[in-house]
């Protein structure tokens, strides 16, 4: 990796460029830091190391966290409560979630909707409530974190709270809704002044006296000082296409495949490091579960040893850290016919065993258990199932049957689970980037998988660009400001 020691101002001889605020990476965080600065009045400049705006937005969902009754919820029947919002976010994103940007962010909530909206991202009242990575078109609320799964249904009243941008013709991991929320975020950001730079790479932070007061930036091997007279904000994505800071901080989503795009290499985050910012939660990644979650819930999720270590219908992403953080990614998945072909009519994806067997035995064979491994686990779980409960993993009685042969089993063992890192620089509720004596670093501003915020450890899905684009829209007016 190169150097990404700050240059001194003193040492920069000339200026190719000067602007009030400098915003690095134009996804959902950067495109909404440009809006927040522009709004203030003040000139905006982004500068993107991709041909064209998006970043791993585009390949996104676009599922965005947001509750408290937001105008969707209320269309849909749904009701619920900023103080219950709160509290299933401090659950499910912990441990040691941040609490006051939880709290602001719930606070909020109905009003970054409404911005939102401002900004031309159309949703579409209909609840969807099948197990899925994504509504279908035409569903814009769905449950994203497993709000109506144990252990959450005992800390807070469940509430769907994942609200998906309205899109036709999608095409999941390639085209899907998180391409039409970044579509509106750029053409807002460009309509309010914010000026984009495409090709161009940051390579190193310019300081005078402890403040951060522009950047070096290439553009097809030529370099080049930018001036950023109140400030520069980092939004330039996580560091999971970064092997060298994965085996540094997070080695388990070694071996995976990347959620994102290459420009997630880390670089916004050790610019901010070389300036003395701090970091929180660099362990921390987010996975998706390497089976569709219609077969998931159905099934009994194993580990190595034939036995459940979580309630399957939980948020398949938080299934995917169980898997991937406690259990070396060693799992097997175990249902019946009846539960693979109710999946494949639900997701309308065929799905291949590896073994299907009439005898318990012969699977236990065939997956290198202990002999009377399978007739245990199974028996336990039909027992239960039988009175319409689950007293082991409580998994919620919507999903619970006996299981019944011919079984099939999907051998997990070692699949690749698509990662993406939640880690990052330490930034407060401002937006700005904080020392290691938790002091703002003047000049400094993060947002979106470049800082830590609302996905602290734990995830669901859509608090991601919620965060992004609400902290992104602090970071930029809190810059512009100063």
């Amino acid at each position: 990796m190169s150097s990404v020691a700050p240059v001194q101002a003193a040492e920069v001889g000339e200026w190719a460029a000067e602007t009030d605020v400098l915003v690095v990476g134009f996804g959902a965080a950067g495109a909404s830091a440009s809006i927040g600065a522009a709004a203030a009045g003040v000139a905006v400049h982004v500068v993107e190391a991709a041909g064209g705006w998006g970043g791993a937005t585009v390949m996104a969902g676009g599922s965005l966290y947001l509750g408290g009754g937001t105008p969707v919820q209320k269309a849909c029947g749904v009701e619920d409560t900023v103080e219950a919002m709160f509290a299933f976010l401090q659950a499910a994103t912990g441990p040691d979630p941040d609490s006051a940007k939880l709290e602001v962010y719930c606070e909020n909530s109905l009003e970054h909707f409404d911005w939102l909206v401002r900004c031309g991202v159309p949703f579409e009242a209909k609840l969807w409530t099948e197990p899925s990575w994504e509504a279908p078109t035409g569903y814009g609320l769905m449950y994203t974190g497993g709000e109506n799964t144990y252990p959450f249904t005992e800390i807070a009243a469940p509430a769907p709270r994942g609200h998906v941008p309205h899109m036709t013709d999608k095409k999941p991991g390639e085209r899907s809704a998180g391409w039409m929320l970044m579509s509106h975020l750029a053409e807002t950001a460009e309509a309010a002044g914010a000026r984009a730079h495409y090709d161009t790479r940051v390579r190193r932070l310019v300081v005078d006296g402890g403040r951060v007061v522009g950047a070096e930036v290439s553009r097809f091997g030529e370099r080049s000082f930018v001036k950023a007279r109140r400030g520069v904000v980092l939004s330039a994505g996580g560091f999971a296409a970064n092997e060298t800071m994965l085996a540094q901080h997070s080695p388990r989503l070694l071996g995976n495949f990347l959620v994102g795009t290459d420009g997630d290499d880390g670089t916004g985050i050790r610019l901010g490091q070389a300036v003395g910012a701090a970091v929180r939660h660099m362990d921390a990644g987010q996975t998706s579960f390497p089976a569709d979650p219609a077969l998931l819930y159905r099934s009994l999720l194993l580990d190595r040893r034939g036995q459940r270590f979580i309630n399957e219908d939980s948020y398949a992403g938080r299934t995917g850290q169980a898997a991937l953080f406690t259990q070396d990614r060693q799992i097997f998945l175990l249902y019946d016919e009846e539960a693979n072909d109710e999946a494949t009519a639900s997701s309308g994806l065929p799905i291949e065993p590896t073994w299907v067997s009439d005898d318990l035995a012969e699977l236990e064979g065939e997956m290198g258990l202990a002999p009377g491994a399978l007739a245990t686990t199974v028996g336990q779980y039909n027992a239960g199932a039988e009175r319409g409960e689950d007293p082991v993993c409580h998994k919620s009685s919507r999903w619970v049957r006996p299981l019944r042969p011919p079984y099939g089993v999907l051998d997990l063992r070692g699949a690749q689970f698509g990662v993406f890192t939640t880690g990052g620089l330490h930034t407060s509720v401002r937006g700005e980037v904080l020392s290691l004596d938790g002091e703002p670093i003047p000049g400094l501003f993060a947002a979106g998988r470049t800082s830590s915020g609302i996905p602290a450890w734990g995830y669901c899905s859509g608090t991601s660009l919620g965060d992004s684009t609400f902290f992104g829209r602090r970071a930029g007016r809190t810059a512009a400001a100063t």
